[in-house]
């Protein structure tokens, strides 16, 4: 078989998400819990307008998903440790008219010490056999957050993850790009150096590509740009550029005027969007430039209805609208 990962702008059958049922990601106090929860159903429901979601969701918390989902998003029973679906789920992959499912090795995000995995290591495969999609095993320690392609040819990936002592100690560049080739269907393996400086700290990913750069078109790249000086991302902008094919049109797309919040530094970003069926699913800050970025989002997704939902609980809790779904392709 010759997979091919579609890109996200191709027709979906659904969109997966994983629901908060435990630890950091529904917090400390009943109103953190509340929080994430409202958080993760408003995503769910901005993106049901569009198209079918699919909820997985922890035997514990299936009344509360309930409650707060209602009758229009399909909830199905796994063990679950965290709501990362991005990360956790499989990314699917098209061979003409079959449907698979990659499974890369997850040891949450290299190992993390704040991470259990033990249930959400299996969530691939369950999402795969829900979907009646083949699945495709992997020994790449990788996760979704950590690749996005074009559908012609091309996926961006960082060094820092991939590459990333905690994952895949013994690899080499020249490995990942073989074995990206032999899952994703790609020819041209683009590396980013890095990605955003908070995605190192406790709770980051150590660099996930989908909060600073993705491929709306072939040739086209959106580049999260933190204008402020003060912000240790301004400088990323050059060291990033400098990575892509000189060809490539790059739009910018302007971070959130907010600098920090009580930890430091930020990583909003607007490159952490969904585009669904007839819609882009946006994060929103409360900010002066939301409205910019989604101008710029309306006009590299031309027809597509720009959505907003408030994200600042999902990157307080360590992602974004992107990070807690994943496309199935329709075939």
């Amino acid at each position: 078989m010759t997979w091919t990962m579609p890109a996200e702008t191709a027709p979906h059958s659904c969109t997966w998400m994983a629901w908060p049922s435990s630890g950091y990601t529904l917090g400390e106090t009943d109103a953190d819990a509340d929080e994430a929860r409202r958080t993760w159903a408003s995503v769910a429901h901005a993106i049901s307008a569009f198209e079918p979601v699919r909820m997985v969701v922890d035997p514990s918390a299936v009344g509360v998903a309930r409650d707060h989902l209602g009758a229009n998003v399909e909830l199905l029973e796994a063990p679950l440790d965290d709501a990362w679906m991005r990360d956790i789920g499989p990314t699917f992959v098209v061979d003409g008219d079959r449907l698979g499912a990659v499974d890369w090795t997850f040891n949450g995000w290299g190992g993390q010490a704040w991470a259990s995995w033990e249930h959400d290591a299996q969530v691939a495969g369950r999402v795969a056999e829900w979907a009646g999609a083949t699945l495709v095993p992997s020994d790449l320690v990788n996760e979704g957050g950590g690749i996005h392609v074009d559908g012609a040819g091309t996926v961006l990936v960082t060094t820092t993850v991939q590459l990333d002592v905690g994952r895949n100690p013994d690899l080499t560049a020249a490995d990942v790009e073989a074995e990206l080739r032999r899952t994703l269907g790609v020819r041209d393996v683009v590396w980013l150096p890095r990605g955003l400086t908070r995605d190192y700290a406790e709770l980051g990913t150590r660099g996930h590509v989908d909060i600073v750069a993705a491929m709306p078109e072939p040739g086209v790249v959106l580049l999260h740009r933190q204008l402020d000086p003060r912000h240790p991302d301004h400088s990323l902008d050059v060291t990033l550029r400098a990575a892509l094919p000189q060809e490539w049109r790059v739009v910018d797309l302007p971070a959130p005027q907010q600098l920090v919040d009580e930890a430091g530094p930020v990583d909003y970003s607007y490159v952490n969007h969904l585009a669904c069926n007839g819609g882009v699913v946006m994060g929103g800050f409360d900010d002066p430039h939301d409205d910019r970025a989604a101008e710029v989002l309306a006009e590299v997704y031309p027809g597509r209805e720009v959505v907003r939902v408030d994200a600042r609980p999902l990157f307080a809790r360590g992602g974004g609208v992107h990070c807690i779904t994943q496309q199935q392709p329709a075939i």
